[in-house]
């Protein structure tokens, strides 16, 4: 069984190279199950019902969020409705929508579960592993992949060592720079601290470059806005699955520059 997760989609580049992409690699790949992480899809900050629905049309099964999923205020109008959103289960209980669920991919059990940080994030969250723990302990599914959602490498690996054996995959994202640490741990769970971004390439993370060097130059309030041209970057992980253990046997990152017209 293939399981490919595709990093931070930012903006329209990045829904256009992920719609494109994901033509392309199962044409050309067995692919049973698609995770992307959709927080920053719309104008780079939040997602709207037709942007979510927008990627769900593109062939994504299921779409994971972050710190920027109450961006957009229209969320909270639908987080409940669809079974395939999912917001950071460490939140508050009283947010709309789940963390995690299990769905059936040809009468495999795969539960996704989206965690947020607490190191460099500015949002106050519960304890990330004790929220996985939570889960875990009910939990009967044959495959587990979790999205953590987090600032620090050191974070992310740490969860991962935490749980390595207790989940199939921890992949990090939210920083939109693919890490070169992937790797299947000494106990069967797959590893890579950031799988990176689809969206703008020739960008600060998504960002017109000279918007981000002059707030952080100057130190002047500048509004960040998402480069709408130019070529495309396409970041994802492919993770492998023996279809009788189920267990991880490979994770392998695609990391892809598209020009202009190739998306």
């Amino acid at each position: 069984m293939n399981v490919l997760f595709i990093g931070d989609i930012v903006g329209k580049i990045g829904r256009d190279i992920v719609y494109s992409m994901i033509e392309k690699i199962t044409s050309e790949n067995a692919i049973d199950f698609i995770i992307a992480n959709g927080e920053n899809a719309t104008h780079g900050k939040g997602l709207t019902e037709a942007h979510f629905n927008e990627l769900l049309d593109s062939g994504i099964d299921v779409i994971t969020l972050g710190n920027h999923y109450a961006a957009k205020k229209e969320i909270f109008n639908y987080l409940d409705t669809y079974e395939n959103i999912l917001r950071p289960q460490n939140l508050h209980k009283s947010i709309p929508g789940v963390g995690t669920n299990v769905y059936d991919c040809n009468g495999v059990k795969i539960r996704v579960t989206n965690l947020l940080g607490r190191v460099y994030m500015s949002l106050d969250v519960d304890n990330p592993f004790d929220a996985l723990n939570d889960i875990i302990e009910n939990d009967d599914s044959d495959i587990h992949i979790v999205d953590f959602h987090a600032e620090a490498t050191g974070e992310k690996y740490a969860l991962a060592c935490g749980f390595d054996g207790r989940v199939s995959a921890v992949l990090g994202t939210h920083t939109h720079v693919q890490t070169r640490d992937y790797r299947i741990l000494s106990n069967g769970t797959a590893y890579i601290s950031d799988v990176g971004m689809c969206g703008p390439y020739d960008s600060i993370l998504g960002v017109k470059k000279e918007d981000v060097v002059t707030r952080t130059w100057t130190g002047t309030p500048t509004v960040f806005e998402i480069k709408e041209d130019g070529s495309g970057l396409f970041s994802a992980c492919l993770l492998s699955f023996d279809d009788k253990t189920y267990e991880c046997i490979n994770i392998r990152p695609i990391y892809m520059v598209l020009e202009e017209g190739e998306y």
